[in-house]
């Protein structure tokens, strides 16, 4: 799976966690594993100037989608496997994530990954103009969201245990796994 990322906006963002997050919905959602994604992270201007071009709308925004190809997560079982393809572009704002972030009370970082798997729900096909697709989208977007924290909390939590094993061996004369069998 390819995930290019470009910050255009000025702010220094966790893009690593940007990537992680597209990856793991990506993943979840049945997508091919070599399908393409673009994220560029723009200021103020250049996201409102995209959201009245596109949307017709003034005013900056959030996250905006932009599909390439006409995908259905997990596909249909009696199709044939489909191949790679370009998912689209997501378009983030930072600057505007951070004042959302600011008045949910929570983290940028945070709000950055939310709207990173709003967007690639977008991507995908979901949308939230009514009210029975909003409900659905949102609680997909909830439940993948703490789905990643989660897979990051249990990679932390393996990290550490192979840590204090590893210190575990080498206080008991045994080397670390990778090196020659048997006592240091």
């Amino acid at each position: 799976m390819s995930i290019e990322i470009a910050n255009e906006s000025g702010i220094d963002v966790p893009e690593e966690d940007l990537v992680s997050v597209a990856r793991f919905v990506i993943g979840r959602m049945d997508v091919h594993p070599a399908a393409e994604l673009s994220m560029v992270l723009v200021d103020l201007d250049t996201m409102a100037d995209l959201h009245m071009r596109w949307m017709d709308l003034p005013g900056p925004t959030d996250v905006m989608s932009f599909p390439m190809d006409e995908l259905e997560p997990g596909g249909r079982p009696d199709s044939p496997e489909p191949g790679p393809s370009m998912l689209g572009d997501i378009v983030l704002c930072p600057e505007f994530a951070a004042d959302q972030a600011h008045k949910a009370g929570h983290s940028l970082e945070h709000e950055l990954a939310l709207l990173t798997v709003h967007g690639v729900l977008h991507l995908l096909g979901y949308d939230h103009a009514e009210p029975e697709e909003e409900k659905e989208m949102f609680a997909l977007q909830a439940r993948l969201l703490e789905e990643w924290y989660e897979s990051l909390r249990e990679a932390r939590r393996r990290a550490e245990l192979a840590e204090r094993d590893a210190r575990l061996l080498g206080k008991a004369g045994f080397t670390a796994p990778g090196d020659a069998l048997g006592p240091a």
